[in-house]
C-alpha cells in the first residue's frame, strides 16, 4: 500500500510502571526496521556497563533522557513515527510511574487508540490491578479522554512465574476484561495479545514454539486492525501544545497535535490563554516540511518573534482570524465522581486535566445532581457530592486556562479530575465563560 493510501493513527502506550512498555515498543520498532542493529548494540554495551537488565537495549530507544536510563523508568513522553502495511503510526510512549501521570495524560489526550501493557508476572499483576494500580487508572483515564479503541498486550509471558502458560494468560485476560467493561470498553472489541517484549514473542511474528496454544493476531496485526477515526472537518484550528523547543538557527517551535482545522506557513496564530499572536514561518511532521497539516497529525511549527518562555504546555494554538481560542474565567462541567474518600463541597480545588493542560480549579458551585442512567435532575444545588454521584458543576481555574465545550470541540472538552494522586472524577465540559480580559494588552 502506498504512503498516500495509508491512514494515520496515533497510538499511546500506557500501563503500570515496569510493565515493559518501553522495552516492548523498542522491540517493535527494531523488528520493523525503524531502529538498526548498530543502535541496539550500542545501547546494549552502555546499559551493560551500568549493570542494567539486557532489556534496556530496547527500552533505551524510547528512554533517551539520562534520568530515565539511570532509573530504568520512563519519565516523559516520546513520539516515534512508524509505518505498518496499512497505517502510518505515531507511537506515544508514556510513563507508568504515578508521579509522572500528567505526562501520561498529555500523551493519551493526543491519541486515537491505546495499547495497554499488562505485566502478567505473578505478584506484579496484582499490584497493577490493585486499587492504587496504574493498569486500572490508565485504562480509566484513556477512556475518559476519548480513546475508545484499545489493544491489551499481556507482557512478560516468558517470566519464570508465567512460563508461557495458557491458564495464566486466560486468568489475566479475564480479570482485565472485567475491569475494562466497568470502565466503558467492550471487551469483545478489544484484542488481547500474549507477548514477551524482551524475547519478541508475538510482536511481529507468531510464537509457535513457546505459545502454540495462542491463535489470535500478533501485536502488529492487532495494530493493523485499528480503525482510523473520522477526522473533524469544517472546524477552526485548535492545537493543544505538548511541548515547546528552541532550535538553533530556527527559533521557537511549539509541538502538538492538530485536533481540528489546518495549519500552514504564513498563517497568523493566536495562543490561548496568553493571547500572544504570531506568524507561522514553517510546519513539519516528524521532521518533514509540510505546506499544510490537518487533523490527527503531530506538528511542529516555527513561530516568528515568540520566545520559548511565551508558550507552554497546555496552551492552545488557533487561527487568529477564525474563531480563535481564548482564556476562560469559568466553565460548566458534567461529571461523575469515581473515587473520593469523603464529600466534595463548594470550594474544593483539585487539578483538572483537559487536553494537555493541568490546572487547579475551584468548585465554585454544585448546580445539580443527576440520575446517572437518565441524566435527569434529582436535586438542585446539593450541598455535597460523593462516590457514584453525577452532577453539573461550575469550575473556576486558579490560573489562566483554555478549554472548549465538548459539543464544539470534543477533544478539548473532556476532563479528568485528580487529587490525592488518584483520579477522583471524569466528565465533559458543557459550556465556557470566556475571560473578558485581553491578555495581549
Amino acid at each position: 500500500m502506498s504512503t498516500e493510501e495509508r491512514s494515520h493513527v496515533s497510538l499511546v502506550v500506557i500501563g503500570h510502571v515496569d510493565a515493559g512498555k518501553s522495552t516492548m515498543t523498542g522491540r517493535l520498532l527494531h523488528e520493523c526496521g525503524i531502529v538498526d542493529d548498530r543502535t541496539i548494540d550500542k545501547h546494549e554495551r552502555e546499559s551493560n556497563a551500568l549493570g542494567l537488565h539486557p532489556c534496556s537495549k530496547f527500552a533505551w530507544i524510547l528512554d533517551g533522557l539520562k534520568a530515565e536510563r539511570e532509573r530504568g523508568a520512563t519519565i516523559d513522553i516520546s513520539l516515534w513515527k512508524f509505518a505498518s502495511s496499512t497505517h502510518d503510526f505515531t507511537i506515544i510512549d508514556t510513563p507508568g510511574d504515578r508521579g509522572y501521570i500528567k505526562n501520561m495524560i498529555t500523551g493519551a489526550s493526543q491519541a486515537d487508540a491505546a495499547l495497554l501493557v499488562v505485566d502478567a508476572t505473578v505478584g506484579k499483576f496484582d499490584v497493577g490491578m490493585g486499587r492504587e494500580g496504574q493498569t486500572r487508572e490508565h485504562a480509566l483515564l484513556a477512556y475518559a479522554l476519548g480513546v475508545k479503541q484499545l489493544i491489551v498486550a499481556i507482557n512478560k509471558m516468558d517470566d519464570g512465574s508465567v512460563r508461557y502458560g495458557e491458564m495464566r494468560y486466560a486468568d489475566v485476560r479475564d480479570e482485565v476484561a472485567n475491569y475494562l467493561k466497568k470502565v466503558g470498553y467492550k471487551p469483545s472489541r478489544v484484542a488481547f495479545v500474549p507477548i514477551s517484549g524482551w524475547r519478541g514473542d508475538n510482536i511481529t511474528e507468531r510464537s509457535r514454539n513457546n505459545m502454540p496454544w495462542y491463535t489470535g493476531p500478533t501485536l502488529l496485526e492487532a495494530m493493523d486492525g485499528l480503525t482510523p477515526p473520522k477526522r473533524p472537518s469544517g472546524l477552526p484550528l485548535r492545537i493543544p501544545i505538548q511541548d515547546v523547543y528552541k532550535i538553533g538557527g530556527i527559533g521557537t517551535v511549539p509541538v502538538g497535535r492538530v485536533e481540528t482545522g489546518t495549519i500552514r506557513p504564513g498563517m497568523t496564530v493566536k495562543f490561548a490563554p496568553s493571547g500572544i499572536i504570531a506568524e507561522v514561518k514553517s510546519c513539519e511532521v516528524h521532521h518533514d516540511d509540510k505546506s499544510e497539516v490537518g487533523p490527527g497529525n503531530n506538528v511542529g511549527f516555527n513561530v516568528k518573534g515568540v520566545s520559548v518562555k511565551d508558550v507552554r504546555r497546555g496552551d492552545v494554538a488557533s487561527d487568529a482570524n477564525d474563531r480563535p481560542a481564548s482564556s476562560v474565567s469559568s466553565f460548566e462541567a458534567q461529571i461523575v465522581v469515581m473515587n473520593h474518600p469523603g464529600r466534595i463541597t463548594r470550594g474544593y480545588c483539585p487539578v483538572i486535566d483537559c487536553h494537555t493542560a493541568h490546572v487547579a480549579c475551584r468548585f465554585a458551585n454544585i448546580r445539580e445532581k443527576l440520575d446517572r442512567r437518565t441524566g435527569k435532575v434529582v436535586e438542585e444545588n446539593p450541598e455535597y457530592l460523593r462516590n457514584g454521584d453525577a452532577a453539573v458543576v461550575t469550575l473556576v481555574p486558579t490560573r489562566p486556562m483554555c478549554v472548549e465545550a465538548f459539543s464544539d470541540f470534543p477533544s478539548l472538552g473532556r476532563l479528568a479530575i485528580r487529587d490525592m494522586r488518584t483520579t477522583v472524577a471524569v466528565g465533559i465540559i458543557r459550556s465556557i465563560t470566556k475571560d473578558e480580559v485581553d491578555r495581549t494588552d
